[in-house]
C-alpha cells in the first residue's frame, strides 16, 4: 500500500489541460507507458487516485520502480532482479517511453550475470515463485532452468576431463572418482518448489547428466521435504512431491539406493498416491530385490480397517515382479529394465539371496495373529520351487506360524506343511521336526523316512571307506540308494536296476498288505460301534495278532536280524509316505 499512496501523492494536482507538462513533471508518468495510459484515460475528469491491479510483486516491486524513476539509488541483485524485470514489463518501463529505462537494466543483469551462475539462477527461481504467471510468460523461469541444467552438465564434463591421465603404457584412462563427486549443486536445488524442480531434472536428463547424480538429487530433495511435519495442508503437497519424484526416477538400475525406493513406497501407500506410481515402484524394487534387507520389506499396513501389521499384498506383488525379471538384466546397468513385457527368470544367485530374505520375512509376519493362512502361503509360494536349496528357513517360519495360530485346522496344517521339502532339511532341522508336536503326523513320518535314508547313505559311505576304496565327487540319489564313483558305470547301472526291481516287489507287497489292513480297520470300527463287551475284546486280540509288519522274502540270502529289521522299517515308512503324497 505504501507504493500506491506514494504514487497517488505524486500525481495529485496534474491538470487535464496540460497533460504534456504532467508527463515531464512526474517521472513515473514519463517512464511508465501503463501509467501514462491510465492518466490519459481520465483527462476529461480530475484525477485523484489510480489503481493498478495485479501488479507483479505487489507494493514492494512498485516501490523499487518508483525509486528508479526518482533517481533513488538501490542495488540490483539476484534477489530482486526478477521483481524488477516483471514490474518493468508490466508498467511498460521500456526504451519506447524513456531511454535507459528499468526494463533494460534488469534484462542486462539477467543476461550478463544471473544466467551465467548456477546459484544465482536458483535464487531467481525462488523469487519467481511469487511472480507467476508473469515470470513464466517472460521466460525467466525457462531461461534459469536451462542455465542450471547446462551448468550442471558442464561441471561434470569438466570434472571428467580433469580425471583423464596417461598410464605407464601410454594409454589414456580415467581415474575412478567418488560417487557424485562435484555435484555440489544438489543441495542448492532442494530449496525450489516441486514444479520448478521437476523441470530442472527433466532438462538435466536431456543434457546427459549422470543418472547417479540425478538419483542423489532426488534422494536429497525427498529427504528435505518428506521429513517435515505433516498436517492436513501439507499432506496434499507431500503426495504431489512423492508422485513427482517417482516420475523422475532414472530408468537405470541402482541409480538410487533400494532403501530409498522402499521409503518412497511406504510414503506412497501412506499418502494414497496413484496406483500407477505404486506399481512403478514395485517393479523397480523387484528388479533389485536381491540387495534388499528384511527391514526394507517390513512395510507397515496403512490401510484403514486392515487388521494385519504389515502390508503383505505389496510384498507379494514385489516378489512376482522379481520372479519375472530377465537374467541378463542383472548385468546391464545402463539399460532400462522396465520396458520388457515377457516373463523371465532371475539368476540363481539372486534367487538364493531372495529365498533367504523371504524366509526371514515369513518368520516375522508369522507372529501376526491376524495374518490369514492364504496370504502366508502366497508369500511362501511366490518364488519358484528351485529357489530354495535348503528348507530350514521355511520350516522355521511355518513352525512359528503354527505356534502363533494354535487354532488352525488339521487340514490347513497339512496344506501348510506340504510347502516344506523335508528332504532339504539339515540334520539339525530334521531332528527338531521329528520331535515337533505341532506338525501333522504325516509330516513327521516323512521326516523320519528321509532321516533313515540319510542314515543309510552315511552307512554306505562308511562301508566304502572301510574297504579302502577311493571315493571322489560322489553323487547321491535318495530314491535309489548310494552310488559310488569308484565303481564302473556298468556296475552302477546293474546295481540300480537290481535295487529298483527289489523296491518294486516290496512296494507291491506293501500295497497288498495295506489294503488288507484297511479292510481290517473298517471291520474293527464296525465291531466297536456294536459293542464294547468281552466278545469284542477277544475278537480284537485275534485281529491284532494278524498284523505282521516285518515280513521279508528269504530269496535275498541270509542277513543279520538287525539288518532285516532296518530294511523293513525303511520300506514300510516309504510306503506310508507314498500313500500320504
Amino acid at each position: 500500500m505504501e507504493g500506491h499512496l506514494f504514487y497517488t501523492r505524486l500525481i495529485l494536482g496534474c491538470s487535464n489541460a496540460d497533460n504534456h507538462n504532467c508527463y515531464v513533471q512526474f517521472p513515473l508518468v514519463s517512464r511508465s507507458g501503463r501509467i501514462r495510459s491510465l492518466v490519459a484515460e481520465h483527462r476529461d475528469s480530475d484525477i485523484s487516485r489510480v489503481e493498478i491491479m495485479n501488479l507483479p510483486g505487489g507494493a514492494e516491486s512498485f516501490e523499487l520502480a518508483a525509486k528508479f524513476c526518482y533517481g533513488i539509488n538501490f542495488e540490483i541483485t539476484s534477489l530482486n532482479v526478477a521483481q524488477l524485470f516483471c514490474v518493468s514489463d508490466y508498467l511498460e518501463m521500456t526504451e519506447e517511453f524513456s531511454k535507459d529505462n528499468l526494463h533494460l537494466h534488469a534484462e542486462q543483469y539477467l543476461e550478463s550475470i544471473v544466467y551465467k551462475n548456477l546459484e544465482m539462477c536458483v535464487e531467481v527461481l525462488q523469487q519467481c515463485e511469487n511472480l507467476l504467471p508473469h515470470a513464466n510468460e517472460l521466460n525467466i523461469v525457462s531461461r534459469c532452468i536451462d542455465a542450471v541444467a547446462s551448468k550442471a552438465c558442464a561441471e561434470q564434463i569438466a570434472l571428467s576431463f580433469s580425471r583423464l591421465e596417461y598410464s605407464s603404457s601410454g594409454r589414456l584412462h580415467t581415474i575412478r572418482q567418488a560417487k557424485c563427486e562435484g555435484d555440489w549443486w544438489i543441495e542448492d536445488l532442494s530449496v525450489i518448489r516441486i514444479d520448478f524442480y521437476q523441470r530442472v531434472i527433466t532438462a538435466m536428463k536431456c543434457r546427459g547428466v549422470r543418472p547417479e547424480s540425478i538419483g542423489a538429487s532426488l534422494v536429497n530433495y525427498a529427504q528435505k521435504v518428506l521429513t517435515k511435519k505433516v498436517d492436513l495442508v501439507s499432506t496434499g503437497h507431500q503426495k504431489l512431491v512423492v508422485e513427482t519424484i517417482i516420475s523422475l526416477l532414472p530408468v537405470e538400475r541402482l541409480a538410487v539406493p533400494i532403501s530409498f525406493l522402499f521409503e518412497l513406497l511406504r510414503n506412497a501407500v501412506m499418502l494414497d498416491c496413484t496406483i500407477a506410481c505404486r506399481l512403478d515402484l514395485e517393479r523397480r524394487i523387484g528388479s533389485q530385490l536381491d540387495i534388499a534387507t528384511l527391514d526394507d520389506l517390513l512395510i507397515p499396513s496403512f490401510r484403514h480397517g486392515c487388521e494385519t501389521l504389515f502390508d503383505v499384498d505389496t510384498v507379494y506383488r514385489i516378489l512376482v515382479n522379481f520372479s519375472q525379471q530377465d537374467d541378463g538384466e542383472y548385468d546391464m546397468d545402463d539399460v532400462s529394465i522396465f520396458e520388457s513385457d515377457s516373463p523371465h527368470s532371475p539368476s540363481q544367485s539372486a534367487l538364493l539371496k531372495v529365498s533367504k530374505l523371504v524366509d526371514d520375512y515369513l518368520a516375522e509376519i508369522a507372529l501376526d495373529v491376524n495374518l490369514k493362512l492364504s496370504k502366508f502361503m502366497a508369500i511362501a509360494e511366490a518364488l519358484p520351487a528351485h529357489a530354495r536349496t535348503i528348507h530350514d528357513g521355511l520350516y522355521r517360519a511355518i513352525d512359528i506360524y503354527l505356534k502363533t495360530h494354535k487354532g488352525i485346522l488339521d487340514a490347513d496344517k497339512k496344506r501348510l506343511c506340504k510347502l516344506i521339502d523335508f528332504q532339504k532339511l539339515s540334520q539339525e532341522a530334521g531332528a527338531h521336526a521329528a520331535l515337533n508336536e505341532r506338525l501333522p503326523l504325516q509330516s513327521v513320518v516323512q521326516v523320519l523316512y528321509f532321516e533313515q535314508l540319510r542314515l543309510r547313505n552315511a552307512l554306505c559311505c562308511s562301508h566304502t571307506d572301510g574297504n579302502h576304496k577311493p571315493v571322489h565327487h560322489q553323487t547321491w540319489r535318495i530314491s535309489s540308494g548310494a552310488l559310488s564313483a569308484a565303481a564302473s558305470p556298468r556296475d552302477n547301472y546293474a546295481s540300480l536296476r537290481r535295487e529298483n526291481r527289489e523296491l518294486k516287489l516290496e512296494l507291491a507287497r506293501l500295497r497288498m498288505r495295506l489294503n488288507y489292513l484297511e479292510k481290517e480297520h473298517v471291520c474293527m470300527k464296525r465291531d466297536m460301534a456294536k459293542s464294547h463287551s468281552h466278545k469284542f475284546m477277544s475278537s480284537f486280540s485275534k485281529k491284532i495278532a494278524k498284523l505282521r509288519f516285518f515280513r521279508h522274502s528269504s530269496s535275498r540270502g541270509s542277513s543279520s536280524p538287525s539288518r532285516q529289521s532296518y530294511r523293513a522299517d525303511s520300506k514300510v515308512i516309504e510306503r506310508t509316505c507314498a500313500s500320504i503324497e
